[in-house]
């Protein structure tokens, strides 16, 4: 695994005209090396890949990526310039999101050329491998199976004003991590009642009540990948317009998702649903955009947006999740999880998602 990411890295740098690669974002470390650690840098030439890191890390090193040559230090730039003069490096990419004091710092110390790259390691994340589609596959089963605990939960509780938002969280966070899930990948987004009109509304110490209703946001890492799911559901009867409005967020969403394809561009797919929201006169309560990648982190490319001008490919995975914020009215957002196959797509997240009253 390892081994084919830094050669697909090798051939990039070549054709960027790049003889060495740093590495200082966590999540790409890890892609590229295996390494779990917390603390480190990758230094990728045309023959050599070295991690350096300190010593605190030199056994799970010896686990994670037997492969790779460690280097135990503590300065871990000040050693990437050493080895750049020991191998005559005459070009080195860093990554663009790296802090202005280690930017300084190469500037002033690095013995060649340098270039700030974005998004050169992101887009090779982006396209999963079939191992990688399966681990979130199996990610989103879980997804699932948390979500129905829920629900099971709140309809077996006969007093409803005695659980609150937060009491949901803890319960969902229990539920996933007992069932195999490492962390959740966000703060779990519980909100009821008018709070579901906030997109982002963290889980509070607020009550759910009768005839209200709840939009459950929540992302779990399960052997390192994420899904990332949204389920909008009510607790006794609502009112006509939620209903309707629910529908057409469902409707949009369900537009969305039957128009992915290879070569279709997020732009495109945000159109298709946020077309329909705008039409039956909310598209202004639709203030986010209609999705993004998942994987390795929460938010990954492509981006599905208005402004996104990033086009689908096999492989990888995104969310759609459409959303209308009403006040007065309450919040509804559906997210799924969806594979890009050659053929079309597949949903990831395919459970449950019509409209329901507890």
């Amino acid at each position: 695994m390892g081994n084919s990411r830094v050669k697909k890295l090798r051939k990039e740098m070549q054709r960027m005209h790049f003889d060495g690669f740093l590495v200082t974002d966590p999540v790409n470390r890890c892609y590229m090396s295996g390494f779990t650690g917390d603390d480190g840098v990758l230094l990728i030439t045309e023959q050599d890949q070295f991690l350096i890191t300190d010593w605190r890390f030199e056994r799970q090193v010896e686990h994670d990526c037997p492969t790779w040559q460690l280097v135990l230090t503590r300065d871990y730039l000040g050693e990437t310039c050493r080895l750049a003069q020991k191998k005559h490096l005459s070009a080195l990419a860093f990554e663009s999101t790296i802090n202005y004091d280690n930017y300084s710092f190469l500037d002033e110390n690095f013995p060649a050329d340098l270039a700030a790259v974005s998004a050169v390691i992101e887009s090779q994340r982006s396209i999963k491998s079939e191992a990688e589609v399966n681990i979130i596959r199996e990610s989103c089963q879980l997804a699932g199976r948390g979500y129905q605990a829920v629900l099971e939960f709140l309809q077996q509780e006969k007093d409803i004003t005695s659980i609150t938002e937060h009491d949901v969280a803890v319960f969902l966070d229990q539920f996933m991590q007992k069932h195999g899930a490492e962390d959740k990948s966000f703060p779990t987004i519980v909100a009821s009642g008018e709070r579901s009109t906030w997109p982002h509304a963290m889980a509070s110490s607020a009550s759910l009540k009768p005839q209200t209703m709840v939009t459950l946001d929540f992302g779990y890492f399960l052997h390192k990948y994420t899904s990332d799911v949204t389920r909008t559901f009510a607790i006794g009867e609502q009112s006509k317009e939620f209903y309707q409005l629910y529908q057409i967020v469902q409707a949009a969403q369900k537009a969305t998702i039957e128009a992915i394809k290879p070569g279709i561009s997020g732009k495109q797919l945000d159109q298709i649903g946020r077309q329909i929201i705008t039409q039956a006169g909310y598209g202004k309560y639709f203030n986010h955009g209609m999705g993004h990648g998942i994987g390795l982190a929460i938010h990954e490319l492509p981006a599905v947006g208005a402004g996104s001008q990033d086009v689908l490919q096999t492989g990888q995975i995104v969310t759609i999740e459409p959303g209308a914020y009403v006040p007065d009215v309450g919040g509804v957002r559906i997210e799924d999880d969806i594979l890009v196959t050659q053929a079309g797509y597949e949903i990831l997240t395919d459970f449950n998602r019509d409209y329901r009253e507890l």
